[in-house]
């Protein structure tokens, strides 16, 4: 089945493009996991998943780990962690609702992107999350379609650090500095109480904006 519906073709016969569209479906969209897909997704330090919310609209967040986070199962199957956030669980929780969702994994420092498109599922799988310190839940999503996309509009950018609230092994992640917020401890998960004196107490929206300022950053 074509990835292209009427509205496609209508744009493609406008801009004169159905010729190159049709040879780049032939030659570019796949409905595997080639090796040289695997190693990009593999290598990824992060991708933005698009997921849709109940009421239709489309929605999109960023997902990072360390450098191996997501992990390719076979040639049909993608696995990564879903870590420690806001507690909304919006995007989770939408794709139990609606399974279709889009990654878009994006190299910035050697531009290169890749489109993966797919059904996912959401699991407390014990053998992977062993494989991931502080996970929660192991999001599965098998591929429908994926493609790589030109690269020409990407500004190349060139990575500083880590962030340090990635889970490490070896290391207690830091607690999130927006759980300081004065008017949060009370609704604060269980697993964070006792936390708050050890991060520094209590902080006051304006005290967290001025953490989040470029200068501290």
């Amino acid at each position: 089945m074509s990835i292209y519906n009427e509205h496609h073709r209508t744009l493609q016969d406008q801009f004169d493009s159905r010729r190159l569209a049709d040879r780049l479906e032939q030659m570019i969209v796949a409905e595997s996991i080639s090796d040289e897909h695997a190693a990009f997704v593999n290598g990824a330090e992060f991708f933005f998943l698009s997921t849709v919310d109940p009421d239709g609209q489309p929605t999109v967040s960023f997902k990072g780990g360390a450098r191996g986070f997501v992990t390719v199962i076979d040639n049909h199957t993608i696995a990564f962690p879903s870590y420690d956030g806001n507690g909304m669980y919006y995007s989770l929780g939408n794709l139990q609702g609606h399974p279709e969702v889009g990654l878009l994994f994006i190299d910035f420092e050697n531009p290169k992107r890749l489109r993966f498109h797919g059904r996912a599922s959401v699991s407390a799988d014990g053998a992977l999350l062993a494989n991931y310190p502080e996970a929660e839940l192991i999001i599965r999503v098998t591929l429908s379609k994926l493609w790589v996309n030109c690269p020409r509009y990407l500004p190349k950018l060139q990575k500083v650090s880590d962030s340090v609230h990635i889970p490490r092994p070896d290391s207690q992640t830091p607690f999130a500095p927006w759980k300081r917020i004065d008017g949060l401890q009370d609704v604060l998960p269980a697993k964070d109480a006792g936390r708050l004196d050890e991060a520094g107490g209590a902080i006051t929206p304006q005290q967290y904006a001025r953490i989040l300022s470029p200068e501290n950053n």
